[in-house]
């Protein structure tokens, strides 16, 4: 199926202003100090609310659910919240039963800094915008002309002005998805710092064979309390457009299944983020540890469930897992360079099923066997 002509004609109307903005970029750059008072003190106020909120995964990610909750209309609030909370596990994994006894003390923090400051850098840039929009509509008037001041994308700033003069949802979230992913590129996945102690590296391409690198998003289903886990797979994270890609499928999933939005959003209210995944699973997860040091592993897990007589896996909430991380500032730059960012538009993307758990056991349970022969070879 192709994209609707309306929909085509939208996007080659933004497409032109785009390359008018781009093309006056240098020319319409204004000192700060030019803006009005109030404006200064708006931009002062933005820059240290987004400061606060971005300690650490938790206070971001909650962040995210309480933006949505006010503002129901910005669909990647909560798309944002539902992926940070599995930065989060992913985070604490690296401390928990499995992974802490695969990786070495230095594996383990050159992962957690590559998730961490993935994260850290897609809230300080795009909280800023949402707060920004928040006071459009407190003002009543555009004020989206301010996001250079916190050197957001030329591309933001145009799809920002048409949400604001069309309220289109779903080009927004869009905008957004290309975006953040747009924006890590440079500073993290071309970083060379990260491209030698992660993306490069044996460990890294063990998550793709091992699979750990689901996206799941638990929810109730409907018209019960049993919790189901409904998502998709990262088969490559180091090509942006399969990113994209995976921005736009995880989208579908939950906005255009009224159950699932309904189930994680309700699932999401009652279960504050810790960053442990006894969050969503408590019968396999435990934020304390039930087994006794230095003992050897055995494999405690069967679809997704508990062997008789055995404990459950440690998967520690983040603040006990890491310590917060003062950050340098982000990188400069702007990775629009030109119209050519609209054509991420046109890519139309199949629906996945969103089935997982079946999948998300076999994980459990082929990390399980890597730690028990690597636990052997030690012994040998």
């Amino acid at each position: 199926m192709g994209i609707p002509l309306k929909q085509l004609g939208v996007q080659f109307k933004i497409g032109r202003e785009l390359n008018k903005k781009v093309r006056l970029r240098a020319k319409r750059a204004v000192d700060q100090s030019e803006l009005p008072q109030s404006d200064q003190q708006l931009i002062q106020q933005i820059k240290e609310c987004t400061r606060q909120r971005n300690k650490n995964n938790v206070t971001r990610t909650t962040a995210y659910y309480e933006y949505y909750r006010s503002h129901p209309e910005i669909h990647w609030a909560f798309l944002g919240h539902m992926v940070s909370r599995n930065g989060g596990w992913n985070m604490t994994d690296l401390k928990g039963e499995l992974l802490s006894r695969l990786l070495s003390n230095t594996e383990q923090n050159d992962f957690f800094q590559f998730l961490e400051r993935g994260n850290w850098l897609i809230f300080q840039d795009v909280y800023p915008q949402f707060l920004l929009y928040e006071e459009s509509l407190k003002r009543e008037m555009n004020l989206f002309h301010l996001l250079p001041f916190f050197h957001v994308s030329v591309f933001m700033e145009v799809i920002w002005n048409h949400f604001w003069l069309t309220g289109d949802r779903y080009l927004l979230a869009m905008g957004l998805i290309i975006n953040e992913q747009s924006y890590l590129e440079e500073r993290i996945i071309k970083n060379p710092y990260y491209q030698k102690t992660v993306l490069q590296t044996l460990e890294f391409k063990l998550q793709d064979v091992l699979r750990l690198n689901q996206i799941l998003f638990p929810c109730y289903r409907e018209g019960d309390r049993e919790i189901n886990l409904v998502g998709h797979t990262v088969q490559h994270f180091a090509s942006l457009s399969d990113r994209i890609r995976l921005g736009k499928q995880l989208y579908t999933l939950l906005f255009d299944r009224t159950a699932i939005l309904r189930g994680a959003v309700k699932w999401a209210a009652e279960h504050p983020h810790t960053g442990s995944r006894k969050d969503y699973w408590p019968h396999l997860f435990n934020d304390v540890k039930e087994t006794m040091p230095g003992v050897l592993y055995r494999k405690r897990t069967v679809n997704g469930r508990l062997k008789p007589g055995t404990s459950r896996l440690f998967s520690p909430p983040l603040q006990h897992a890491w310590k917060d991380v003062d950050h340098p500032e982000a990188e400069a730059g702007d990775w629009c360079e030109d119209w050519k960012a609209i054509t991420y538009f046109f890519h139309v993307e199949e629906n996945i099923d969103g089935e997982i758990m079946d999948d998300y056991c076999k994980t459990l349970e082929k990390i399980e066997l890597a730690v028990m022969a690597q636990s052997a070879i030690r012994q040998d």
